[in-house]
């Protein structure tokens, strides 16, 4: 039986769907090849932990983008929920469940101004969130008078640096939030509706889903989140640092957009989103294996996201 090869095709999509997938692991394999160092459990655990904090940030931005808005904000309220979680952390002055709260608290907070600015107020997302960028930031300055907080109690810093069966707990709780998340967004009512608004307002608005609701939601997640990766920062580096997490925003944002999450709003998953913020850490940690310099990893960062946003508007066309 004689087959014609030229006429055999790949499902539709089938690139565009798993493309993401096949590139990570052609960089590990790369990477693999070129460093005998990369492909280690010690090194591959050293990548996880460095991920999750970004990762955390990415997961909750991923709500936020597919739902058609943007938050330029998540650096800066990372910055002022650490600085403000380990206000209370102290060694003998609070349980440990207090600092963990106020943190997460403060980031949902800052996530419900944005959200009720942007759907109540009718401001553009970016403005918004550029704004609550200085602000937070400015917050953070004067929560902590400019200065780190220092004297974290140890059950405070074992969220940032201490293991759990062998697994450190940043890894830990990336996960969970991976799971909660993509619950959320494949199987729940508000998923759906989140989706919807991003993929076309004026349809989900007719067919009587409530956009402000949604995109309320969306921001508050995004803040919540921002707010639990504050304080895995804080404890990690055993200070709150009020100029810490600057950039941040961009990592995760790009992290988001090479996952296959459209800009546009509508499509996007936190597969995608996950296996994003894995190759941003494979590469960075595979360049610094390679003793690449930091200038060199930047403009190598920059040229894959801009051809991420390129494929995804391709697809999107």
């Amino acid at each position: 039986m004689n087959m014609n090869l030229s006429k055999i095709k790949l499902p539709s999509g089938y690139l565009s769907k798993y493309g993401i997938f096949i590139a990570f692991l052609g960089i590990c394999v790369l990477l693999s090849l070129t460093t005998p160092y990369f492909f280690t459990p010690q090194n591959i655990l050293i990548i996880l932990r460095q991920v999750s904090i970004n990762g955390i940030l990415a997961i909750g931005v991923t709500f936020v983008i597919i739902a058609g808005g943007i938050d330029l904000s998540l650096g800066s309220v990372l910055a002022l929920t650490g600085v403000v979680a380990a206000s209370f952390a102290h060694p003998g002055t609070y349980p440990l469940i207090v600092p963990v709260l106020l943190g997460i608290g403060v980031g949902i907070l800052v996530g419900a101004v944005n959200g009720l600015t942007i759907t109540v107020g009718r401001v553009a997302p970016f403005i918004v969130t550029l704004g609550m960028m200085t602000i937070a930031r400015g917050l953070a300055l004067v929560w902590s008078n400019g200065r780190p907080v220092t004297n974290l109690s140890p059950a405070f810093n074992d969220i940032g640096g201490g293991d759990l069966l062998h697994i450190p707990v940043p890894i830990l709780l990336f996960v969970l939030v991976i799971i909660i998340s993509a619950v959320i967004l494949k199987y729940t009512r508000t998923g759906r509706y989140i989706y919807a608004v991003g993929g076309n307002e004026n349809a989900a608005r007719a067919s009587g889903i409530r956009i402000n609701r949604v995109k309320l939601f969306a921001y508050i997640i995004c803040g919540g989140l921002a707010g639990l990766a504050g304080i895995v920062l804080a404890a990690r580096i055993t200070t709150g640092q009020p100029n810490a997490g600057i950039a941040y925003e961009l990592d995760a944002i790009a992290a988001v957009v090479i996952g296959g999450t459209s800009l546009m709003g509508g499509r996007g998953s936190i597969a995608g989103t996950v296996i994003g913020v894995l190759i941003i850490g494979v590469i960075n940690n595979g360049l610094d294996l390679l003793n690449v310099t930091s200038y060199y990893q930047q403009i190598i960062k920059g040229v894959i996201i801009i051809s991420a946003v390129l494929l995804d508007r391709k697809n999107a066309q």
